[in-house]
């Protein structure tokens, strides 16, 4: 160990070293001012915040919690990441999603994209997107021994991998510079469709074989963990499913004649990458080590062990409103898969939900890694996360819970067979469920949608998309539940010519009324109900004629606490004599409840109350279909 020398500038020196007790002892006086009375490692657990999976993130880490060696960058276990080096080389691949049905304007945007930072090409083909025979069309003009092509093409991934192939062969380009996915993911096709056709999995097979000897920068297989991530499951369930899919490909290519080495070598795996910034740095390092430990059980040497990862950045966080705030969570999510060592990054663009996306659009998702890359320079540092006691700990965590999911599916029968039974659907539906209440509540607060947002907002509008194949594990989104009232809320103004309104009847000078009032006016606009707040302040003497004037059948009163013990009662019987339909309050009545209740205050809004229930009902008296 090197010993430095004294400089003079040792830091707290002086202060005897702090124990985890001591720190528990402060946060238990905090808790107590406000009324919490706690201590101990009550104290701390207070400050908990609970994840899915049965993960528990705390407030304070310590070097008491690390957890299981991760090992070098570009070695075994590789949680640290599969490529060893760092510097102005490294990086990740920057690829674009492509699935514009016209091989023409297809055409146009691949160019446009790899003129302007785009490292590699992710095309839909078939019924996903231009038509297979259309290959050499879409990609008239690429060089293709530059710029590597994964194709998306569902059933008809054999014979686009044909068409792909034989493109190489008429454009000369040696088989050692073709590189790549050919995409085909049978087991994905079942998950999203619920279907499966016979032989694709020996199709598959052939693809791998053939790649394996001639064309070593192609990979045959996608393990795509989309589809259950998209139907609403948790990032342990995503990455159990991963696993599950990658070790029945390798049974699968084995006893087609692979050998282990060469079958870890033919699968690609595509994560989602979400707003959540540590947990999407863990799920990538998680997924790695993860599958270093199948391939080392299922004999694979070290240096095949690493898993290759694409990462693409979640649908299940974009949204209909305000979409320009989808700009900001790919760039979180991107930034998150790139920290966490994914080998490919796609961002998708911000008005991916409204069908085919404009030039704008891709021209900022492609420009989001590339800002990350050559101005913050992210790519220079390999896994600048670790050694950080909370992302290691939160690593673990995730993969433990991972690993007994996936085991759960092994003893299912495998990944085929837990899709098949419903299995995987039903478990994934209840964690939907558990969030979905999350996010009715807004304790998972979506940023333009449940809060802050504005109804005044002028609408995307796309050419449309091609329909996605169904049948198998739904598509969620979190604004789904917000979305449908704000929809109602869209044909009441076209109908009628105007929206449902929410008279705020506000007490007291603005600093007693201020939070109250906003909170109330961001849970109506939430729903697409239009708070009405003028005049600014009220009494029982003025609310009956301004509620009157406001034009709205529904009122909610807003203020404190000790202007509620005032005036409450007489502004909620003044409203009701004015022809209030329902009266609310902003708050909790605490033992005030009965007499506020027999004034005609007909509900209580709180933050962390069901606001999607409350909303519903309004729109619902309201008359608003």
């Amino acid at each position: 160990m090197t010993v430095l020398p004294d400089d003079g500038l040792s830091l707290a020196a002086e202060f005897p070293d702090a124990t985890h007790e001591q720190w528990q002892d402060l946060v238990a006086g905090v808790l107590r001012k406000s009324g919490r009375d706690v201590s101990g490692p009550a104290a701390e657990a207070a400050l908990s915040t609970a994840l899915q999976d049965g993960i528990t993130t705390r407030p304070l880490y310590t070097a008491a919690d690390v957890a299981a060696d991760g090992g070098f960058p570009g070695f075994a276990p590789f949680t640290r990441g599969a490529r060893p080096e760092g510097g102005a080389v490294s990086g990740w691949d920057l690829r674009q999603r492509h699935g514009r049905p016209d091989p023409v304007q297809l055409n146009e945007a691949v160019l446009a994209d790899l003129e302007n930072g785009v490292t590699s090409l992710w095309l839909a083909v078939g019924a996903g997107g231009a038509p297979v025979s259309a290959l050499a069309t879409a990609l008239d003009g690429v060089y293709l021994d530059l710029a590597p092509i994964a194709l998306e093409a569902g059933d008809e991934f054999g014979p686009a991998a044909r068409e792909l192939l034989k493109l190489y062969e008429q454009r000369g380009v040696p088989r050692t510079a073709a590189s790549g996915n050919l995409g085909a993911d049978p087991v994905g096709q079942l998950a999203r469709t619920g279907q499966e056709t016979a032989g694709h999995t020996e199709e598959a097979a052939r693809l791998a074989e053939l790649c394996h000897q001639e064309y070593p920068g192609l990979r045959a297989v996608v393990v795509d963990a989309l589809p259950y991530h998209e139907a609403g499951g948790s990032d342990a369930q995503e990455l159990g499913c991963s696993l599950a899919t990658g070790v029945g490909w390798l049974r699968d290519l084995t006893e087609a004649g692979l050998s282990v080495e060469a079958a870890c070598g033919q699968l690609e795996f595509r994560y989602a990458a979400g707003a959540d910034q540590f947990l999407t740095i863990a799920k990538f390092r998680a997924a790695r080590r993860l599958w270093a430990r199948v391939a080392e059980v299922s004999g694979a040497g070290r240096d095949s062990a690493a898993q290759r990862q694409h990462a693409v950045t979640s649908r299940v966080m974009m949204t209909r409103r305000d979409p320009w705030v989808n700009m900001l969570r790919t760039t979180v999510a991107a930034l998150a898969a790139g920290l966490g060592g994914a080998d490919s990054v796609t961002v998708l663009p911000f008005d991916q939900e409204f069908g085919l996306s404009d030039a704008f659009a891709r021209r900022i998702a492609r420009n989001t890694s590339t800002i990350l890359l050559e101005e913050s320079h992210l790519g220079r540092v390999v896994d600048p996360a670790g050694g950080s006691w909370y992302v290691e700990r939160l690593t673990d965590d995730l993969a433990k819970a991972a690993w007994a999911w996936f085991q759960e599916i092994e003893r299912a029968g495998g990944q085929r067979a837990a899709l098949r039974s419903g299995l995987i659907g039903e478990r994934i539906a209840d964690t939907w469920r558990e969030r979905s209440q999350r996010l009715a509540k807004r304790r998972e607060p979506v940023t333009g949608v449940s809060e802050f947002p504005q109804l005044t907002e002028v609408a995307v509008v796309r050419d449309p998309a091609p329909v996605p194949p169904g049948g198998g594990l739904p598509t969620v989104r979190r604004d789904e539940a917000f979305e449908a009232l704000r929809a109602r809320s869209d044909a009441h103004l076209a109908a009628t010519g105007a929206r449902p309104r929410a008279f705020l009847a506000a007490l007291g000078p603005a600093a007693a009324h201020t939070a109250r009032a906003g909170f109330a006016g961001s849970l109506f606009r939430a729903g697409g109900i239009e708070p009405v707040h003028d005049p600014v302040t009220v009494d029982a003497a003025t609310v009956g004629d301004a509620f009157a004037r406001s034009g709205a059948t529904v009122a909610c009163v807003c203020s404190s606490d000790a202007l509620y013990a005032e005036q409450a009662v007489p502004v909620a019987e003044a409203l009701k004599a004015a022809g209030a339909d329902r009266v609310l309050l902003a708050g909790r009545p605490g033992e005030q409840r009965e007499t506020y209740e027999r004034a005609g205050i007909d509900e209580f809004v709180v933050a962390g109350g069901d606001a999607v229930a409350v909303l519903t009902a309004l729109l619902d008296r309201m008359g608003v279909a």
